[in-house]
């Protein structure tokens, strides 16, 4: 079970995040999103699309500028408040590492704190367990936050990923983290290279039988563009190939920049796992 915002969803309900960067060089959009109004926009079309949570960056992962504390509230403590006072019923997620930040997007309306540095900072956990929100446990074989890897090695990528992330799970849940809001993430490309998240996407079953909710973060990844050979922009369906994978394998939240066409490869993965129904099935019987 899964539980964000009070609402509960069952495992095979699957959930789409969209991603909004607040940052004016992501790797993805380029600041398509780095002006305010834009950024709203962005909100409002992934919503119309049937994102199911918004996921508010104000750092891009890779490294480049330094960004502050104070600089990283600016860019979305407030976005946070608007979005929350547009969509009162909608799940706002915020990727940050840091504890502070976390509790003032948390005092702004945020109902999750997705760490997508593994818990660097210990704090984050107990803001979460504060404030009664959601949390995203990532496994990043303990990389500074915006470095990237550089020849990591691990004996079973996937039973790191595993042991990892359940404990830091199970530490959130300690501090008082609601036990089915302690979300695990494999992270790929976080500490790891192309053969490593391929493994893990090979092996996902592994982390979902944990029984611990999964979430995915595929969208346009390095290790979609070098299996196939292809540049940030055309990684669209290679990075659907790898959501199908996960989604068979069993994971629930999905971190996207395209919301309609993961919604559509999540629907034909779970009518074919016998999951969901047609949306029709007028064929041979009209």
């Amino acid at each position: 079970m899964l539980r964000l915002r009070g609402r509960e969803y069952d495992a095979d309900t699957t959930l789409v995040m969209a991603i909004v960067n607040r940052t004016p060089d992501s790797f993805y959009d380029r600041g398509a999103t780095w002006d305010g109004g834009a950024a709203l926009e962005r909100v409002r079309r992934v919503v119309a699309e049937g994102a199911d949570i918004v996921d508010i960056g104000g750092i891009k992962a890779a490294p480049g500028e330094e960004v502050g504390v104070e600089e990283e509230k600016h860019r979305i403590v407030d976005f946070v408040a608007a979005v929350r006072a547009e969509f009162p019923h909608l799940v706002i997620s915020v990727d940050t590492w840091r504890a502070s930040v976390g509790r003032a997007v948390c005092e702004a309306g945020a109902d999750l704190l997705n760490d997508a540095w593994g818990g660097y900072d210990p704090g984050l956990a107990e803001v979460a367990a504060e404030f009664g929100t959601a949390l995203v446990c990532t496994h990043t074989g303990g990389v500074t936050p915006r470095t990237r890897p550089h020849r990591l090695h691990y004996e079973d990528v996937v039973r790191e990923a595993v042991e990892d992330t359940v404990a830091q799970a199970e530490r959130a849940v300690s501090l008082g983290v609601d036990p089915a809001s302690a979300i695990i993430d494999p992270a790929h490309d976080f500490g790891k290279n192309t053969w490593h998240s391929l493994e893990l996407t090979r092996r996902l079953d592994e982390m979902v039988a944990t029984g611990r909710p999964v979430l995915v973060s595929l969208s346009n990844k390095d290790f979609v563009g070098e299996t196939l050979d292809l540049p940030v922009g055309e990684r669209l369906t290679g990075t659907l190939a790898a959501t199908a994978v996960c989604a068979w394998h069993g994971a629930q939240i999905y971190r996207v920049h395209e919301v309609a066409e993961t919604r559509q490869v999540l629907d034909m993965v779970a009518t074919i796992r016998g999951v969901r129904p047609p949306a029709r099935a007028v064929r041979g019987l009209a």
